[in-house]
């Protein structure tokens, strides 16, 4: 193992002292509202090529940094917008910015001030935010960002449901104590920061997400769950990609908070090995290991893809995923992708239809439809996810699939099968945006595990054998939702918006019919999925 870490220490020395850079560090963040806007860019470059699969992008390596500042400036400033001091910091400018041939800083308040009804109940967000980000060297080659945001909020029913029953504000924070009945205080932060020594390499080192794939969602990695600490490190030698990922999460399922009682803690490591085929066609392995600090092993510090299911012969402890991923792009508009996620499987059962409990896949299929019938900032998207009962579950609650009480992959856990449609047009400073979801999946009860909570050990499971995607108390969730946003400030992506959603969830338990009218300003870089 010494070994190992001595000759893998002398490489990156090498590539750092000897290869010539032309590559950047800033990273693009992990948002949907900026992915609509790039992806154009992003897919269909001038050389033909790009590793779309590990995000957050990064500028000048996704997609040139001329091209991205331009995507997030849709239109010409008015002359009275950049008269005064006032305008040029509400339109165009960040509000403090120092820019030098070897140094650039900036800072912003990120506000999010929404009201709302659902029915005869006030709904509110009052979230400050502040970021500062910077990149430092002539060649761009260091970068860091960092935001820290406070909050108080009063959600919808089904979100302050979730909160109650998971002391988790969905994406953000742990709470553990409400400001009133229905209302929450919190606070949360991030950043990460990241350098390219080389075309070669690119190292990252945050409090932060990060996302594995092409879709809405991943089965694989996704933002869906709070900011964990991580160490990520991305190779590059031609058609080929490589990255390695350490990281650390919490558990907190079931346990009261205190300053004296830490939580439990556990690592993962992450490997994704990804490669374009052609200028059209790209193929990612991927391969995650969770495991107790108690079991720790030298092994899980090996940077090669796929050793671990080796190591495991051996005894190993760690609970570990395996995934294959997939894109292909056609017709200058289209990208068809897919995801394979493997937990456990037995192959004489894979195929058997006996419903072996043991057989824990997920699959996905999607299809973007970028500039869609020829009209420029027009995307569509149309996605199938389906993960069957126990995956990303484990013989212990603390070597599972998640973090904080939040799945690791997708918001639903595990149990379930859901289809997605998503527009977005982006015309001048204008954006609307339309989702459409049907899910159908099965809730455990209080005696019995039919495996959609990846917290409750496969251990507890109701049956072995004649396990179905659905089983339990079977529900349907249909979602909708519709969005309007007026962009004022593309430096931090301020901008007015009026959404309306509709939910509609129906069971043996009863049907539930919401719907929500929400108005505000909004300054955001973060993806937060309330469609669950």
């Amino acid at each position: 193992m010494k070994k190992q870490l001595l000759a893998i220490s002398l490489f990156l020395i090498f590539v750092c002292c000897f290869s010539q850079s032309k590559a950047q560090s800033e990273l693009i963040p992990i948002s949907n509202d900026i992915n609509h806007r790039i992806d154009r860019k992003v897919y269909f470059p001038d050389s033909g090529r790009n590793f779309t699969a590990i995000r957050p992008l990064i500028v000048g390596d996704a997609i040139d940094s001329a091209q991205y500042a331009s995507s997030l400036s849709p239109v010409q400033l008015k002359s009275w917008q950049t008269r005064g001091w006032l305008g040029r910091k509400i339109f165009s400018e960040h509000l403090l910015q120092l820019n030098r041939s070897d140094f650039e800083l900036s800072a912003d308040l990120l506000p999010n001030m929404t009201i709302g009804r659902e029915g005869s109940r006030s709904l509110s967000l009052n979230s400050r935010g502040v970021q500062v980000q910077g990149v430092v060297g002539k060649k761009k080659l260091f970068s860091f960002t960092t935001y820290l945001y406070e909050n108080q909020a009063t959600f919808p029913a089904y979100i302050t449901n979730f909160i109650s029953a998971n002391q988790v504000v969905p994406g953000q924070a742990i709470v553990h104590n409400a400001i009133g009945r229905n209302s929450f205080d919190y606070a949360y932060s991030g950043g990460t920061l990241s350098f390219t020594p080389s075309k070669f390499l690119n190292i990252q080192m945050g409090y932060d997400k990060n996302f594995i794939g092409d879709g809405y969602r991943s089965l694989l990695l996704s933002d869906n769950a709070v900011n964990y600490p991580f160490l990520k490190l991305t190779a590059t030698l031609g058609p080929i990609r490589y990255m390695a990922m350490y990281a650390q999460f919490t558990d907190d399922y079931g346990l009261v908070s205190n300053d004296r009682t830490p939580f439990p803690k556990k690592n993962g490591i992450f490997h994704y090995l990804s490669w374009n085929a052609n200028k059209n066609l790209n193929f990612g392995l991927f391969e995650s290991v969770v495991w107790k600090p108690s079991d720790i092993s030298f092994s899980y510090l090996n940077p090669i893809i796929f050793a671990h299911p080796v190591d495991q012969a051996n005894g190993s402890p760690g609970k570990s995923l395996v995934g294959f991923t997939g894109s292909y792009k056609f017709l200058d508009h289209y990208i068809l992708y897919g995801q394979l996620a493997l937990n456990e499987f037995t192959f004489k059962q894979v195929f058997a239809g006996t419903g072996y409990w043991a057989n824990k896949q997920g699959e996905q299929l999607g299809l973007k439809y970028l500039d869609a019938f020829g009209i420029n900032g027009l995307n569509l998207q149309a996605e199938l996810n389906s993960v069957r009962p126990y995956t990303y579950s484990a013989d212990e609650e603390i070597k599972n699939y998640g973090h904080l009480n939040q799945p690791l992959a997708h918001p639903y856990g595990a149990n379930f099968r859901e289809y997605v449609f998503i527009g977005n047009y982006n015309i001048k400073r204008f954006t609307f945006r339309a989702q459409a979801g049907y899910s159908m999946y099965g809730q455990d009860t209080l005696n019995s595990n039919y495996g959609k909570n990846i917290y409750l050990s496969y251990e507890t499971r109701k049956a072995d054998f004649g396990n179905y995607i659905g089983q339990g108390i079977l529900t349907h969730l249909y979602y909708g939702s519709f969005n309007v946003s007026y962009l004022l400030n593309p430096k931090n992506n301020l901008g007015l918006e009026f959404g309306y959603t509709a939910r509609r969830e129906s069971s043996m338990l009863g049907i539930s019919n919401i719907s929500i009218i929400t108005f505000g300003i909004k300054s955001s870089f973060r993806n937060l999925y309330y469609d669950f």
